[in-house]
C-alpha cells in the first residue's frame, strides 16, 4: 500500500504525508504481491542470511552509489534497511528494525511479515540504530548520509548507499538490493515474476476497460493529493498497466517534485478521470467528501470510485506493494 519515488519514503498519517510529500518515497513502478503473490520468507531464504555458495561464506566488497568501498559481511544477520524493507522481504530476508513514523506509523501492508520486528524512527537517530547492534546499515539515498552523517553511520556498522536520489528506480534498487547479499538470481526471479503479473493484469484490464483512464488520490488529515504520472502507483497504473493518463494528472505531474501532489478540491472536480483510486486515511466521517464538489467529480458521480485505507500499498513502491497495487487495480476494473 511510487517510495517517502524527490522520494522521501512515504507516510502514514499526516505526519507520514509530509515525509511522503517531501518526495512519498521511491520511483519504484510495479511490485510483487506480498501476499498471494510474493514469495514469502518461507519460501525463499528465512533470515537475513545471504546466498549459501562459496562466495556467500566470505566478506565481499562492493562500492555503493556514492563510491564508498563497503565490507559486506560474509553472513549478515542483523540488517537496517530502512524504508527498503519490501526489496528485503521479497528476497526473503527479516530485518531487526522496521522504518516507522513516531513509532506508529509502518507500512502496513508488509506487516504480514514485519509483525514481530521492532521499529525504528525513518531518519534513523545514531543512538537508536547502534541500540539494534546492526551488522549491516543499507542506506536507500544519499539525502541519508548527508553531511557527516556516513562516517557517524559507519563507524556502527558498514554503510552501503543504494542510490543518489530520493526517487530511485524501484527494479534497479530491487536488484542492486539482491547484489548486497549475493542473492542477484533471486531478485532477477522476482522481478521476472512482476513482469508477468503486470503484462498478465494489463491484457486483462485492455479486454475489460479499453483504453479508459484512472487515477489515484490520497486525503490524508483534510487535504487531498494526486499520485504523480511516473511515481509509485501512478507508474503502476499508467506505465505497467497502461490506463490512460488524465489531463488533470499530466498537468500537475509536469511539475511535482514527489509521488503524490497536493490537489485542491476545485481542481479535483475536472479531473477527467473514468475511474477514481480513493485512498482514505481519514475515515468516513471526513469534511470534504461531504461537499457538493466532491459528488460532482465525474468518476464520483458515475459511481466509478474504489476506496482504500492507509493500510493500503497504494502509498508506497516495490516489488510487494506494486503486486498488491495490481490486485486492487483488477479486483475494481475486471469483472
Amino acid at each position: 500500500m511510487n517510495h517517502f519515488k524527490k522520494k522521501i519514503w512515504i507516510i502514514a498519517s499526516l505526519l507520514v504525508a509530509l515525509t511522503l510529500l517531501a518526495a512519498c518515497g521511491n520511483n519504484k513502478d510495479s511490485a510483487e504481491n506480498g501476499q498471494s503473490e510474493a514469495q514469502t520468507p518461507s519460501e525463499q531464504n528465512s533470515g537475513t542470511e545471504a546466498k549459501p555458495d562459496a562466495e556467500a561464506t566470505t566478506e565481499r566488497t562492493l562500492t555503493d552509489a556514492m563510491g564508498h568501498v563497503v565490507k559486506i559481511p560474509a553472513e549478515p544477520k542483523r540488517v537496517i534497511a530502512s524504508y527498503l524493507e519490501d526489496n528485503l522481504v521479497a528476497l526473503g530476508i527479516t530485518p531487526a528494525a522496521q522504518w516507522s513514523v513516531n513509532g506508529g506509523s509502518v507500512q502496513d501492508y508488509l506487516q504480514e511479515y514485519l509483525k514481530d520486528v521492532p521499529t525504528i524512527e525513518h531518519d534513523l537517530p545514531f543512538e537508536a540504530v547502534a541500540s539494534f547492534q546492526p551488522d549491516l546499515l543499507i542506506m536507500d539515498s544519499a539525502s541519508m548520509v548527508e553531511g557527516n552523517k556516513y562516517s557517524q553511520y559507519d563507524k556502527i556498522a558498514p554503510t552501503y548507499v543504494v542510490g543518489t536520489e530520493v526517487n530511485n528506480d524501484w527494479r534497479e534498487e530491487l536488484m542492486q538490493v539482491g547484489e548486497i547479499f549475493n542473492m542477484k538470481e533471486e531478485a532477477q526471479a522476482a522481478l521476472d515474476k512482476y513482469e508477468q503479473k503486470a503484462k498478465d493484469a494489463k491484457e486483462q484490464i485492455q479486454q475489460g476497460i479499453g483504453g479508459e483512464s484512472a487515477a489515484a488520490i490520497w486525503l490524508v488529515g483534510g487535504k487531498l493529493f494526486v499520485v504523480s504520472e511516473t511515481l509509485s502507483s501512478g507508474a503502476v497504473m499508467y506505465g505497467d498497466l497502461g490506463l490512460a493518463v488524465p489531463n488533470v494528472v499530466k498537468e500537475i505531474s509536469a511539475s511535482a517534485t514527489g509521488n503524490w501532489s497536493s490537489i485542491s478540491l476545485e481542481k479535483l472536480a475536472e479531473l477527467d478521470a473514468d475511474h477514481l483510486f480513493f485512498i482514505n486515511s481519514d475515515g468516513e466521517g471526513a469534511e470534504v467528501l461531504q461537499d457538493p464538489l466532491w459528488a460532482n467529480i465525474p468518476a464520483v458521480k458515475n459511481g466509478n470510485i474504489y476506496e482504500y485505507g492507509k493500510e493500503t500499498s497504494w502509498l508506497y513502491t516495490g516489488t510487494i506493494a506494486n503486486t498488491q497495487i495490481i490486485d486492487d487495480v483488477l479486483e475494481s476494473l475486471v469483472k
